[in-house]
């Protein structure tokens, strides 16, 4: 069995480090010119779901160093104003396993083929069953099942369930990280709790590595490469819709909205890496009406982008890789056939990447109150 990834995210990635695993053939076709052409390197928090389900993808013997290279989540989630004083609590803190994203990605990069500049522009199913994609720079590959893990304007999902389109919420936040120095000690309560400015909610995230992650997989895993980075605190700030941002960087965008808070807060944002901030919007995608089980399925944000402030996009994205490695697995193994393999998967995957949308949008009043969620 031959499998085609597009898109060289963490779902698409751990499926096809699963699939590799397991004996089963999988490429993966990445639209962007590079590995590293965008930086994606932000602290993610995975439940006891996602974690699992990563770490049943990788191979047993990179599991000592998945370990040495994550941290435990804060179970302290608080409310407060911009001087740092308490002002209230945002309800049961989220536990789970703390692990950055940049990190996470280059170790499920190891050992997979992953085809660069290959942006798909569209597929054909064929007459004995399988699929073939065509790219705009590159031949077009035959596969028994075509997998779009590409993401929020997925090309797979407009030829497959062209209905189906992302909702942009109005929501749109910056977000950056700055290196994790002595000098922001006096932070620490503000760690995973929300800083409720006015009309903004600034949002901040420590990553502290158990060992550097160099370090750790030169110790651990000699072939596997991962990036040189210490710790740092990511933050991220909610603005309002509709705002202006006249024509400011990432970095002035927060700034511009911080005059008279505590000025560990402004150094924080001052010291971050420009290169590393950027603006995003908050869109989201519901999913909708099945298709026909075929040789062509979506993963990850493809059909069920969520928002941020749910904090299970990544969990979700990497539940489906496992459940769709498992069900691949029957397949190869003679226990089931492929279109009753994806069936299985889709049903599955729809019913809870739907309500990880509609938990996501629940929670997004509480930092962006004029958000659109219809």
């Amino acid at each position: 069995m031959r499998v085609s990834v597009v898109g060289a995210g963490l779902g698409g990635l751990a499926l096809a480090q699963g699939l590799r695993g397991a004996g089963i053939e999988a490429e993966v076709f990445e639209r962007d010119p590079g590995i590293a052409a965008r930086f994606q390197g932000y602290r993610l928090v995975l439940n006891p779901i996602g974690f699992q389900a990563v770490r049943d993808c990788l191979p047993v013997r990179w599991h000592p160093l998945l370990d040495e290279i994550v941290m435990d989540a804060s179970a302290e989630q608080l409310v407060l104003d911009p001087q740092l004083n308490e002002i209230g609590r945002l309800g049961a803190g989220r536990t789970g396993i703390v692990v950055d994203r940049q990190v996470l990605r280059h170790l499920l990069l190891t050992g997979l083929t992953v085809h660069t500049d290959a942006a798909l522009t569209g597929y054909d199913v064929l007459g004995d069953g399988g699929v073939r994609a065509r790219f705009g720079q590159r031949d077009s590959v035959a596969a028994d099942l075509l997998v779009g893990a590409d993401g929020v304007t997925s090309a797979v999902r407009g030829v497959l369930s062209p209905e189906t389109v992302p909702t942009d919420t109005g929501v749109r936040f910056v977000i950056g990280r700055t290196p994790l120095t002595d000098e922001f000690a006096g932070l620490s309560k503000a760690y995973g709790s929300k800083i409720a400015g006015d009309g903004v909610s600034l949002l901040l995230g420590a990553m502290r590595f158990r060992m550097p992650p160099k370090q750790a997989a030169e110790q651990l895993a000699p072939e596997v490469t991962l990036p040189d980075i210490g710790d740092y605190v990511r933050w991220a700030m909610i603005l309002p819709p509709n705002g202006s941002l006249e024509d400011l960087t990432a970095q002035e965008a927060v700034l511009s909205r911080m005059g008279g808070w505590h000025p560990e807060l402004r150094a924080l944002i001052e010291q971050a890496d420009p290169d590393n901030s950027t603006l995003l919007s908050i869109r989201v995608v519901k999913p909708g009406e099945r298709w026909a089980s075929g040789p062509v399925t979506l993963l990850g944000d493809a059909i069920h982008a969520t928002s941020p402030t749910g904090g299970n996009g990544a969990n979700t994205a990497l539940r489906d890789a496992d459940l769709l490695r498992r069900c691949l697995i029957d397949v190869d193994e003679g226990r089931q056939d492929l279109l009753g393999a994806v069936g299985d998967y889709e049903r599955q995957m729809f019913e809870y990447g739907a309500e990880a949308v509609r938990s996501s949008l629940e929670k997004l009043p509480a930092f962006a109150p004029e958000a659109k969620l219809s």
